[in-house]
Parts: structure tokens; C-alpha cells; sequence
């Protein structure tokens, strides 16, 4: 794996038209480095100002690093976006490192990027790992400054936790957004025991939103959001054993709360077409997405507890080119219209009779 991040190849022309966009990035275990990948090459392209992003699992941990990397230069976009670039290549370059380490820390990263097939599935992390050992807590340390993430107010970075209690999302943001926030946004429950943020324990945010939209709508002034889908919604092979069937129980347990957001997101969208809701007052959005497609499904579920270099690498690579791929093909249709059909790719037939479809 390449230690350094190469200059951009075609600098960003004085004319140039740039575009505000919020970038909303899904968990997966190492297939996050396909979203490492998506990110170095828009960053590279440099067409799109980040208004926020939002996280989850290991889109949180994607989050708080290229956050890092645009704090260490607030007044120089230029500066700041080649940080980014760099604070992610070094952030998967040592998750690469722990994967390829000694046996014990192989399988604690193993562990955590696997999400259920835990070798004490049988126990509570409460049980088989009572020390609460979790490498990954002093490797995001060890690349994040959380001291200046918490003052940067550009991009407005967002991790969604769930709260064990209630169930729903929590957003942690600015001065909330601590090494624990983001831990407990990765925190599998079968794994490691919940994590405590201000005297209230959180487990895995992609249970109540891979990632959360509200605060790219609530909270930032984009009305365009990229959406860096990792986990497919549809698969056409039915799974027929017990590996390929969990498999498919945890893609369709991360994205259900996506499913709902993009529900709400269109629903608004057809009710201000249909003036229902007045227009000064709300505002539509503009949906897009990146993903691998056939590609990165060619990835089964269970290669997101492999943690060597080649496939960090491999993964990293599909999703640059992806990115670049969609960058020549949608690039024009941000901020005019969605890029993507919600109705089609996420919804099903049960809205008719609304007032909105009338």
C-alpha cells in the first residue's frame, strides 16, 4: 500500500464551477475503505465544497478523520482538502497494520470489522472480553485530534449513535464530538460493551441510521447529499446457508433505517412539488449516490472482517474509480436535480392513494 498521497493530476481550472454538496457515509466494517477511496478521488477532483457529513460505524470513523485532516488548515481549502487526503490514508494504512499484526491484535480487528461472527458469539462481550480491549479505540486516537475536530466548523461533521435505551439516533457534533461518540458509533453489541457518553450508553449507530440524513438536512445548508452506499439493498441470490443468510440478515438490519429516511426524503420532495407544503419554508432534496454496483457486491459480507492490505487496497481503488466514474457522468446534474430515482431504487408500491401520487 502506497505511504503516500499523490498530488492531484489535473489541478481544479480557475473557472471551474464548484458545487456544495453534504456527503452522508454508510458502515461496513474494511469495506469503509471503498469509501476511503470514494472520498480521496473527490477530494482530488476538489469540484465539491463539503457543507457536512454524516456517519456511522466506520463512515463515522471516515468522518472524524477527513474532519481531522480539513481542521489542520481551516483557511486554505487547497491545504486542507490534501490533509484529508492524507489523515485517511494513514488512518487505513494502520487499520491495515492491525489486521496484519500479531495474532491476538488480528483477531480484536477482525472482530470489530466483522460485526456478528464473533468467536464468543456464544457470550457477552460483558463475559468474554471483560477488560473492554478494543485496539481500534487507540489507532482513531492516535489520527484524530478531537480538540481541534470540535472547534472546525467546516465541514460540520455529524456520527450517529443508538441509544440503547430508547432505541433512537443520537447525533453527536462540535464540542459532543468525542473519541467516545465515535466509538460508540462503531460499537457492535455482540462485540464490546456499550460505550458511555455523558452518563448514557450507545451501541452501533447503524442501527438507528447508516447513515443518518436529518442532520445534513436540519443542520447544513446543502441541498444536495451524496450517499456512499456500501451495503447493497438488493441482492438476486436467494442465501442458502448459514454464513450467506446472516450475511443478509445484517445488510437488511443496517439498511432499514435508509430505507425510512429515503421514504420521508421523497414524500416531502413530491409534497412540495405538489405545493402541499409551502416552498419557503421547506426545501427539496437532491438525492446522489456512489457505490460499487456489481463490483463491490462481488465482495461477500464476511470479507468486511478482513483487515490485510490487499484488500483495503483493492477496495480503496474500486471506490476511487467509482467516484471518478460518477463525477463524469452526474457531476452536472448536482445542484439542478437528484441523480438518482428514490421511488425506483428504495421505496415500494405502498403510497398509492396519498394525496402526493394523486
Amino acid at each position: 500500500m502506497n505511504d503516500e498521497v499523490s498530488s492531484p493530476q489535473s489541478p481544479i481550472a480557475p473557472d471551474a464551477p464548484q458545487k456544495t454538496v453534504s456527503l452522508a457515509l454508510q458502515g461496513g466494517g474494511s469495506h469503509g475503505a471503498f469509501t476511503w477511496g470514494v472520498m480521496d478521488a473527490l477530494l482530488e477532483d476538489g469540484r465539491l465544497q463539503l457543507d457536512g457529513i454524516s456517519g456511522a460505524s466506520a463512515g463515522a470513523m471516515n468522518a472524524a478523520v477527513l474532519g481531522h485532516g480539513f481542521a489542520q488548515h481551516p483557511d486554505d481549502p487547497a491545504a486542507a482538502r490534501q490533509a484529508a487526503r492524507a489523515a485517511l490514508a494513514d488512518f487505513w494504512r494502520k487499520v491495515a497494520r492491525l489486521g496484519e499484526a500479531s495474532k491476538l491484535q488480528r483477531g480484536w480487528a477482525q472482530m470489530w470489522l466483522s460485526g456478528w461472527r464473533a468467536s464468543g458469539a456464544s457470550l457477552s462481550p460483558y463475559q468474554f472480553n471483560p477488560l473492554d480491549i478494543n485496539p481500534l479505540r487507540e489507532l482513531l486516537a492516535d489520527c484524530v485530534d478531537f480538540k481541534k475536530l470540535a472547534k472546525a466548523a467546516s465541514p460540520l461533521i455529524h456520527v450517529c449513535a443508538t441509544h440503547v435505551k430508547t432505541g433512537k439516533a443520537e447525533i453527536f457534533s462540535g464540542k459532543r464530538l468525542t473519541e467516545a461518540a465515535v466509538m460508540a458509533s462503531a460499537c457492535l453489541p455482540t462485540l464490546f460493551r456499550a460505550v458511555e457518553v455523558e452518563g448514557e450508553h450507545y451501541w452501533d449507530g447503524g442501527f438507528s441510521g447508516n447513515p443518518a440524513l436529518h442532520p445534513l438536512i436540519y443542520r447544513c445548508q446543502a441541498s444536495d447529499i451524496v450517499l456512499i452506499q456500501i451495503n447493497p439493498v438488493e441482492r438476486n441470490a436467494v442465501p442458502d446457508n448459514e454464513s450467506e443468510i446472516m450475511d443478509r440478515v445484517n445488510e437488511l438490519t443496517f439498511n432499514a433505517s435508509l430505507l425510512a429516511q429515503m421514504r420521508a426524503i421523497d414524500l416531502v420532495n413530491r409534497l412540495i412539488d405538489k405545493a402541499y407544503l409551502p416552498a419557503e419554508r421547506y426545501r427539496s432534496i437532491r438525492m446522489h449516490r456512489i457505490d460499487g454496483g456489481e463490483a463491490l457486491e462481488a465482495y461477500p459480507a464476511s470479507t468486511k472482517s478482513h483487515a490485510d492490505g490487499q484488500l483495503i487496497e483493492a477496495l480503496f481503488e474500486l471506490g476511487k474509480t467509482c467516484a471518478q466514474r460518477w463525477l463524469k457522468r452526474h457531476y452536472d446534474e448536482v445542484g439542478i436535480q437528484s441523480s438518482i430515482n428514490i421511488s425506483k431504487d428504495y421505496l415500494d408500491d405502498m403510497r398509492m392513494g396519498h394525496p402526493a401520487d394523486r
